[in-house]
């Protein structure tokens, strides 16, 4: 919901609206449905609506407190508002919307900046304070809703998006190596920096206060995830009942809204049990489902197309279905559009989203995704076995290190940048990066399997799932639409950290008996072993086909491995390998090219890899050379 922008000139210079309106503009496709402005001496705010609750005038941004203190742009939902707002009506708090958005400028007149705290929902907040003449900015637990920003020493700015910032007249545009580094060795950014210099994200949980005094930004972080205090007490039936009942509250939550909702429907029991449970709430719920052109898939993308999976609930569940199939050539067209919309590049092959969010957008507002489940009742079982016999918090760290260098290792790092580059970045920065996500919490342990299992889940709910929500926020946003989570609800995520973790793995007893000196018996258990999310599964029973309970986990993933070696072979030279080829400044092309000719001559996947070289291209074209997507 929406796009915000604010400027804050610390030395007390006014910052003119007509700047003010082109940075906005900029985020247009955040708010198609209105924009609304701010300004006041050394304060300027901007907002972008797409209208989700109380669409009248009433719910427009900036909006002011009634005592004329605060005054707040907002992009995101607070699913608790309506209790919040009851508790602020006692309080003598009164209220002319009914909007989430007044709940929540009222409530930082009542509480202070420590309102954030108490909030259910998905957010990214500017908040100007005129007594303090101070601005806050605060992001949500979770990290749904992006917020970045940029801090010179006498100006901040923070927007939704960073093209909002490259739109301020002193900013520069320049690449950051170290991030640069950074991202070729996880695909994702660890850290808060990103690919433009100078520009940070807040982090999730966070809050930060600049004022005319500020000389640096200290963030503030008022939540952590906390997988260490599991209940021992807590029983297997017990944690089935429960984790439906709040799964059903949480999806009840997330359906409020004053626009049509969906929901997206692939063929696994994520997107399938929000389903089940949205349709009870909407007669004839509307459904999307992405698919792709099998006729020239081999080898194990021959199973990547869910539409026979997802028809058979779209059926069970008497819902209005409608399907996308994508083809080898549908990424020339958008990966253009992609890498725009990104603009912060992250995880995985992430062009399927932006077409099935296209779609969506045709016909809801607001769209139901599955996301979060799998980090929250451990759905990714082949990665936690790795490493859940590690015998000390050094073993264990080498050993994660290693298997979360998605696309380039360390020892070929000086081989993938050119000369200029190598001198600008410290090859060994991203396995400290890396450490410091698990010593931020003093809380971790490291002496059982059960310990390096949970501090896995710590470690992807903090990294990969922002990373996937921050891909879902802009490729949905881009087409107007809202995705909302049900499984990060809040009350859901509290209990989900209490179960124990022999719960939520189902073969956890029998990988605790393989020797650890059977390399080739426990490699085949990495592979086999699918029994993650053992209570979600059990819990979905009720009300979900046993044939989807069961189904072989599978991501959301076009079949790039055979389209790379196929009709989309040639587009890969062409963008990657040739005298135009702009990354080359950066990027050492005969790596490159060993990469391609392995992947298309010698059958080695480098999908991911070459995925990510074709976004860094565009990257470079778009954000450097200034070059315009038609």
């Amino acid at each position: 919901m929406c796009g915000i922008v604010g400027v804050y000139n610390l030395n007390g210079e006014p910052f003119g609206l007509s700047a003010l309106k082109k940075m906005s503009d900029a985020i247009a496709h955040r708010g198609p449905d209105g924009d609304g402005y701010f300004t006041e001496n050394s304060i300027a705010l901007a907002h972008r609506r797409l209208a989700i609750l109380d669409t009248s005038p009433k719910g427009a941004q900036p909006m002011t407190s009634k005592d004329g203190n605060w005054v707040v742009v907002f992009n995101g939902c607070i699913y608790n508002f309506l209790q919040l707002k009851q508790e602020l009506r006692a309080k003598g708090h009164e209220f002319v919307s009914t909007t989430d958005t007044e709940v929540l400028v009222e409530g930082l007149a009542a509480y202070g900046h420590s309102f954030f705290e108490r909030l259910d929902g998905m957010f990214a907040v500017g908040a100007w304070n005129n007594a303090e003449q101070a601005l806050y900015l605060s992001r949500d637990r979770y990290g749904v809703k992006p917020l970045y920003y940029w801090y010179t020493g006498r100006t901040l700015v923070f927007a939704s998006e960073i093209k909002a910032i490259i739109a301020h007249p002193s900013f520069s545009t320049k690449l950051n190596p170290e991030a640069l580094n950074e991202y070729f060795t996880f695909q994702n950014m660890f850290s808060f920096r990103t690919l433009f210099a100078g520009v940070n994200m807040l982090p999730p949980a966070n809050t930060v206060k600049i004022d005319a005094h500020t000389e640096s930004i200290k963030h503030h972080s008022w939540w952590d995830y906390d997988f260490t205090k599991t209940d021992p007490s807590l029983g297997f039936e017990d944690a089935i009942s429960t984790t439906e009942k709040l799964f059903k509250q949480a999806v009840s939550r997330q359906m409020i809204a004053d626009v049509p909702v969906g929901s997206y429907l692939s063929g696994g029991m994520d997107s399938g049990s929000i389903t089940a449970q949205a349709s009870k709430h909407v007669k004839r719920l509307t459904t999307f489902t992405c698919g792709f052109d099998m006729s020239e898939v081999t080898g194990v993308e021959a199973n990547y197309d869910e539409r026979r999976d997802a028809e058979l609930m779209a059926n069970y569940f008497k819902t209005e279905h409608y399907e996308q199939v994508l083809n080898a050539g549908d990424i020339r067209w958008s990966l253009p559009r992609v890498v725009y919309h990104l603009e912060d590049l992250r995880v995985g092959m992430s062009y399927p989203n932006y077409y099935i969010s296209r779609l969506a957008s045709k016909f809801v507002k607001v769209c139901l995704q599955g996301t979060g489940g799998d980090e929250l009742f451990g759905g990714y079982p082949w990665r936690y076995y790795r490493i859940f016999k590690s015998v000390s918090q050094r073993e264990f760290f080498d050993l994660y290190y290693e298997f979360w260098q998605r696309l380039v290792p360390d020892q070929q790092r000086e081989e993938l940048f050119v000369p200029e580059i190598r001198k600008q970045v410290d090859f060994s920065d991203p396995k400290r990066i890396f450490e410091r996500v698990f010593t931020f919490n003093d809380k971790l342990q490291y002496n059982t399997p059960e310990d390096h299992i949970n501090n896995s889940l710590y470690f992807e709910a903090k990294t990969f799932l922002p990373g996937l929500l921050l891909v879902g926020d802009k490729l949905s946003m881009a087409n107007g639409l809202e995705e909302r989570f049900p499984f990060l609800d809040n009350e859901l995520v509290n209990f989900a950290q209490k179960i124990p973790v022999n719960f939520k793995l189902g073969n956890l007893e029998q990988m605790l008996t393989i020797n650890e000196n059977d390399f080739r018996k426990r490699s085949k258990s990495y592979q086999e072993f699918d029994d993650g999310k053992n209570v979600l599964r059990k819990a979905m029973l009720k009300f979900m086909p046993e044939k989807i309970i069961n189904r072989k986990k599978q991501g959301f993933s076009a079949p790039d491995e055979s389209w790379y070696r196929g009709e989309n072979a040639a587009y890969i030279k062409e963008l990657l390998l040739d005298k135009k080829t702009v990354s080359s400044e950066f990027i050492n092309q005969e790596y490159i090219r060993k990469i391609v000719h392995e992947h298309i001559d010698q059958h080695i996947n480098h999908r991911l890899l070459i995925w990510s070289f074709m976004n860094f291209e565009w990257w470079c074209r778009i954000f450097l050379n200034n070059e315009k997507i038609e």
